[in-house]
Parts: structure tokens; C-alpha cells; sequence
């Protein structure tokens, strides 16, 4: 590592020098003018933390559980694509940093690297996140792989029918340089991200590849194919949610895409604790996670004491690639980990159990 990060801030800026201009803008940005993507950082500090005092934190536990399975602490690796823009060993070394901290890698279909070759490299669970492709044998395949290979669950995004103009990949003309692929769907000839004229690479390849038919329907033709448990992710709306636990998810992901999507979507904390109550309301116990700026400790307090069971953290962990591999991502995640300890024991809340809506205030 060139210098000591302190902060996850600090580890962006620490990517931003190591990235080329096209790799970064490509993980840093969002859709058209942002709003979305500020929004989901802003949300965080119009809430504020109403700690309590006199509690016993002497000693802290941050072990939770997600759709059954242990881990060490509330906070995921979320899905991203294309690690090996960030790192020669991409995904595997994604694999090894969220093992060694105890938590889950959900892997993107848009991996540079397969299926199989992470999960062998991992020594913690790893989910698969999908995307549906116009050719549903190619998406069977693949669902097919990720049981085969032990994944724990699928995380079904359902908020890309097309992909959100992102500018700054369409001003670099974004494609995946030489030598890398979407290594998942490289035999059925979906692998390449050429670049196109005036546009994103990756923008052309989803309106080409990708299902922009999608609908209800679909998760329950998803069910019907696999015995692994299914979660919902890129929902913002409590009607939406309330379909997916009707559908049979075992969970949802309160989710704008990380602002890369729609422009002026909610931002997610915003909207987490509607949802999040509309399910209890209903009587659904389905697993509510979120994603979308989370940067410090803090703000996985805050989502948690709105309704979430764990939040999903994708950027901080490319950055972290960026910076020193395996070990940056082992770092920012060991660095989220201790802010989230720290927060704990200053607001009162020794255990995850313990921390409760009483403890946010807007």
C-alpha cells in the first residue's frame, strides 16, 4: 500500500491514482447528472444517531446471520463486475479478502472471472448474482454452474431491463480492454464488451444480451429451476417489495444500482424503513438488505436501525483492489468493520440485536 488509509475515503482517492481514467470513471460513476448517486451518501447524514448511555459495550458482537448463513458482521460484498480492471487476480482476490473477514462475496454475472474458479479460490460463502439473458438456455446454464460450484443463493437484479446512461462511460467509449471478458458467458458467445461508436461498450452489450421482457412471471419460472434460495435486488418501492415476498424471494435488496440506473431515484436509506415496515405490516419476514453509500461505520448503523439485516458494500471494496489487491480489500472491509464496532459501543448497542429504531432520528 502506498500510504496508510485511515478511511474508506481514503482508499478512493488511493484507486483513482492507481486506475486508468476509463476503469475508474467506469466504477465511480453514475447515471446521467448523478443526483442518485449523491443522494445515497447525503441520505446518511440527515440522520442522526441518538446514542444511549450507561450500557455495559465492555464486550461487542457483530455475528448476524443472513438467509441462514453465519457471518462475522452485517456488511456483504455487494455484486460488481469487472474486478480484473482493478487487480490481475480480479474476483479470486475479492473471494479471499470477504472470507478472511468472516462475510459473503456476491458475485456478478459479469465477472472476469467463472463462477467456479471463485468459489474454489474462496474460504467463505459466495452468493451469485444474475442477470437474465434473451437466451434463457445461456441463464439456466449459469444458474445450473452456480449450484454446481456451491453458491448459497441467487441475487436476481431486476432494475436493469436496460442500462442507465451512464456519460462518463459514454465520453471514454467504455469497453473491457484486451485480454478480459465476461468470463461466465464466454462459450456461449456472450463474453466480449466491444466498444461501439459514440456510445458504452457495456451499454451496447446489455441492449443486445439482456431481457428487457422481465417480469413478475419470471421469478417464479426462476424458482421453478433451482432449489436455491432467491433475492430481489434493486427494489425501492414497499409495493414492489410486498410482490417479491408474495413471488417467493427469501429476501429482497433495497437498491438503486448504486445510482447507476434511473437518475433521481430515491436514495435507499431513504425509503429503507417504509419497506421495510410495509413487510412486517403484511406479516412477510423475508430478508431485507441494502446497498447504496455506505462509507463509514455509521451508516451500517443507521441502515440496520432502519430495517435492514445487513447492507451490501460495493465501491469501498473495488477501491480497496485498486489500491493493494487482496489485501486493500481485506483492509477496507477490517477498516468498515472496527468503524461499525466503534459505533456500536458508543451508541449503547453491545450486539446487533441491540441496535434498534429508537436509536435514529431524521
Amino acid at each position: 500500500m502506498p500510504e496508510d488509509p485511515v478511511s474508506l475515503l481514503d482508499f478512493e482517492a488511493l484507486a483513482r491514482e492507481a486506475l486508468s481514467r476509463e476503469a475508474y470513471d467506469y466504477y465511480a460513476g453514475g447515471a446521467q447528472d448523478e443526483v442518485t448517486l449523491r443522494e445515497n451518501r447525503a441520505a446518511y447524514d440527515r440522520v442522526s444517531l441518538a446514542y444511549r448511555v450507561l450500557v455495559d459495550v465492555s464486550r461487542r458482537d457483530l455475528t448476524t446471520s443472513v438467509l441462514g448463513q453465519p457471518v462475522a458482521m452485517p456488511i456483504l460484498v455487494a455484486p460488481t463486475a469487472f474486478h480484473r480492471l482493478a487487480t490481475p487476480e480480479g474476483e479470486l482476490a475479492t473471494a479471499r479478502a470477504a472470507g478472511a473477514a468472516g462475510t459473503v462475496m456476491i458475485l456478478s454475472t459479469l465477472s472476469t472471472s467463472p463462477i467456479e474458479a471463485v468459489v474454489a479460490a474462496a474460504s467463505g460463502p459466495i452468493w451469485f448474482q444474475l442477470y437474465v439473458y434473451r437466451d434463457r438456455k445461456a441463464t439456466e446454464g449459469l444458474v445450473r454452474r452456480a449450484e454446481a460450484a456451491g453458491c448459497g443463493a441467487l441475487v436476481l437484479t431486476v432494475d436493469a431491463p436496460l442500462i442507465g446512461r451512464r456519460e462518463r462511460d459514454v465520453r471514454n467509449r467504455f469497453s473491457l480492454p484486451p485480454g478480459l471478458a465476461v468470463a461466465n458467458l464466454l462459450a456461449e458467445g456472450y463474453g466480449e464488451v466491444l466498444p461501439v461508436p459514440a456510445d458504452s461498450g457495456l451499454a451496447a452489450y446489455v441492449s443486445t444480451f439482456l431481457d428487457p421482457s422481465l417480469t413478475w412471471r419470471d421469478v417464479a419460472w426462476l424458482r421453478s429451476i433451482t432449489e436455491l434460495p432467491i433475492v430481489v435486488k434493486g427494489i425501492v418501492r414497499p409495493d414492489d417489495a410486498l410482490r417479491a415476498a408474495e413471488a417467493g424471494a427469501a429476501g429482497i435488496v433495497v437498491s438503486n444500482h448504486g445510482g447507476r440506473q434511473l437518475d433521481t431515484a430515491p436514495a435507499t436509506l431513504d425509503v429503507l424503513p417504509e419497506i421495510a415496515d410495509a413487510l412486517a405490516a403484511h406479516g412477510h419476514r423475508i430478508e431485507v438488505l441494502m446497498d447504496g453509500g455506505v462509507r463509514r461505520g455509521t451508516d451500517v448503523l443507521k441502515a440496520l436501525a432502519l430495517g435492514a439485516k445487513a447492507v451490501l458494500v460495493g465501491r469501498p471494496v473495488l477501491w480497496g483492489l485498486a489500491a493493494g489487491g487482496e489485501e486493500g480489500a481485506a483492509r477496507v472491509l477490517r477498516l468498515l468493520r472496527d468503524e461499525l464496532d466503534l459505533a456500536m459501543a458508543l451508541a449503547g448497542a453491545p450486539t446487533v440485536a441491540d441496535v434498534t429504531r429508537d436509536l435514529v432520528r431524521r
